[in-house]
This record gives C-alpha cells, structure tokens and sequence, in this order.
C-alpha cells in the first residue's frame, strides 16, 4: 500500500453509517480527505435528504469539507429492461464513480474512493471494474481499499453518533427488496406530513 499521508484525496460518500470506518481510517493514516456526496439513485426524495443530512452531521463532526450534489435520477430506476438483466448496480457504480472521478480532477485532487467499498452487501467486483474505469477516462487515480473488514466497526460508530441507519441500498428496486419495506414506507409517510405540517 502506497505511503498516502500528506496526500488529499475524494471520498465518495455514499452514506455517513458507511462513512465512520473508511473515514476514521484514512484520518488516521493522515490523508486529507474531501468528501462528495453524489447519489442520485436514492430513493424517495425524502430518503435522499435523510441519508444527505446524516453526512453533514458527520462531516462536520470530522471537520472535513464535503460537497452536495442533489440530483436525483429515479427515472432511470423505473423504466427499461436493466431490472431483469441484473445491469441495474453496474449504471448505478458507473454513474456515481464517474462523477466523483470528474470532481477530482476539476479540484485538482490526487485520487478518489468511495465509501461503498466498505459494505459486504455491494458488489465489490464490479464497483471496482466501474471505478476503476472512471478514473481511466477522467485521468485520475482509484484508490482500491478494501474496507469491508471494519464494516461492523462502522456501524457501531454509527450507532454510538445516534446516526439514521438505513434498511436498503437506496434505490427503488432494493426498497421493494428490504424485508423492511412496510416500516421504511411508514417512517417516509411519516417523515413526510411532518414535513408537510411545518
């Protein structure tokens, strides 16, 4: 593993319960993070401002300069036939390792990662392949690192920081898969006409 201390890297976030080990890692290590969150898969709005909330709250805890990018593509989630052929997690990596590829040439940075890298429920494969190709095609570097090892770790952090911990990858597919989809519904309902009621 390359010495990366003094260096200045982008941290695709994808999620601040994902965000605690890769971040406390990196910290440690000395390398300067500057965090993105770009997820535009999420899925309700509501469950967007929700994920995006708990990464300030995180990133400003950590003391670390993060971007906020809110666009959401539900779309493309609800049309074609990428459900049935399994292609849906391919576009999804390919669509956020692209734009946080392009983000860390236009700040000048050294290399990305992602904070996807440390779920044992990703497909780590093929999160590489597409990262990997994005940095190729922005001129920048991936950084590959396996954090799946301080995924428990992570979500303890989570846990003690009183983080929203979510039940679902995020998109609309994964939603309708979670053996929790009647309780995440019903907190979105919720969390809606309170939203609403201001």
């Amino acid at each position: 593993m390359p010495d990366l201390s003094e260096t200045k890297i982008l941290l695709h976030i994808c999620c601040a319960p994902c965000a605690e080990y890769p971040l406390a890692i990196l910290m440690d290590e000395g390398v300067g993070v500057h965090g993105y969150y770009y997820n535009p898969n999420i899925h309700p709005a509501v469950e967007h401002r929700r994920r995006e909330e708990g990464v300030r709250w995180l990133t400003d805890k950590r003391g670390i300069d993060c971007l906020y990018d809110d666009t959401v593509l539900q779309e493309i989630w609800e049309q074609g036939d990428e459900h049935h052929e399994g292609r849906l997690c391919e576009r999804c990596y390919g669509m956020r390792m692209h734009k946080a590829a392009q983000m860390t040439r236009e700040l000048g940075l050294e290399a990305f990662t992602t904070t996807l890298l440390v779920s044992p429920y990703q497909k780590h494969d093929l999160l590489r392949d597409q990262a990997e190709k994005a940095a190729r095609a922005a001129g920048v570097r991936f950084l590959y690192r396996d954090f799946r090892t301080g995924f428990r770790v992570g979500q303890d952090m989570a846990r003690a920081d009183g983080l929203y911990r979510q039940k679902y990858c995020g998109c609309i597919d994964s939603l309708n898969d979670s053996r929790f989809k009647n309780r995440i519904l019903g907190e979105h309902q919720a969390l809606t006409d309170l939203a609403g009621g201001l």
